[in-house]
């Protein structure tokens, strides 16, 4: 099984690159499965009903959020619908949505599961417990158990790598938007890379009009963000699986220009 992740898609630009490149990915790389990070797809964060829908409809499996998941209200509204859309799992219960999904696949079933880490965020519950807690409830409806981990902090990511290791497929990190080139398998099968990159205009701060960002940090004006134009770069990884046992053969970044 081969499983494509997708790393954070910024705005309109994000998304045209995924619309226009992920069947020439998927069939040049015998994709199985796709997973995406759609938290950042709509302008000004968040991710609308249409665009959703359109990376469904392009290929996408499932799309996971994060911390800016909820900044459009009708992102609950089609989760509640039963899209296959999830929001980090260590949300408040109340929360629309759900914290993880599983999709048939072939003849396997696929958990993905998404958690929103607490180092430099908003406070939030565990993501530890709410992931193992997950985990310990799906573990016999699902053959492989993907967690994209949405966090800050590096040694979070690690950690919580570590802590799941054996225990689910692959562990990737999403939300600093910056590829990392740690990509490894643990000991006991698990898969884990620190941050898969972004979806986004490349000449750009992590996807935002360099000229703002600048005069940002240098004038500490808050000078209202803008995602950048130009050229862009779709960066993630492709997860190869042993289908008899849900663990990790491989794990390859992905970087296309």
């Amino acid at each position: 099984m081969k499983i494509l992740c997708v790393g954070d898609i910024v705005g309109t630009p994000g998304c045209e690159t995924v619309y226009s490149q992920l069947k020439y990915i998927t069939s040049e790389n015998d994709i199985n499965f796709v997973i995406a990070n759609g938290e950042n797809a709509a302008t000004g964060n968040g991710i609308t009903a249409e665009k959703a829908e359109k990376l469904y409809e392009c290929g996408v499996d499932v799309i996971t959020l994060g911390n800016h998941g909820f900044t459009k209200a009708e992102a609950g509204q089609l989760m509640d619908s039963g899209f296959p859309m999830i929001r980090p799992i260590n949300y408040p219960s109340s929360a629309p949505g759900k914290g993880y999904i599983i999709k048939k696949c072939g003849n396997k079933n696929i958990a993905v599961i998404s958690a929103l880490g607490r180092v430099f965020l908003n406070p939030i519950d565990s993501p530890f417990d709410a992931v193992m807690n997950c985990i310990n409830e799906i573990k016999d409806l699902a053959d492989i158990i993907i967690v994209d981990f949405h966090a800050e902090a590096t040694s979070e990511k690690a950690a919580m790598a570590w802590f799941l290791d054996g225990k689910v497929t692959a562990v990737y990190g999403t939300h600093t938007h910056v590829q990392t080139a740690d990509e490894r398998l643990l000991p006991h099968g698990t898969a884990f890379i620190t941050d898969i990159g972004m979806t986004g205009p490349y000449n750009s701060v992590i996807g935002i009009d360099k000229d703002i960002s600048i005069s940002r940090f240098v004038t500490l004006m808050n000078k209202r963000y803008k995602v950048a134009d130009g050229n862009c770069i779709l960066c993630g990884i492709i997860i190869e699986t042993d289908d008899s046992t849900g663990k990790a053969v491989s794990i390859k970044r992905l970087k296309i220009f």
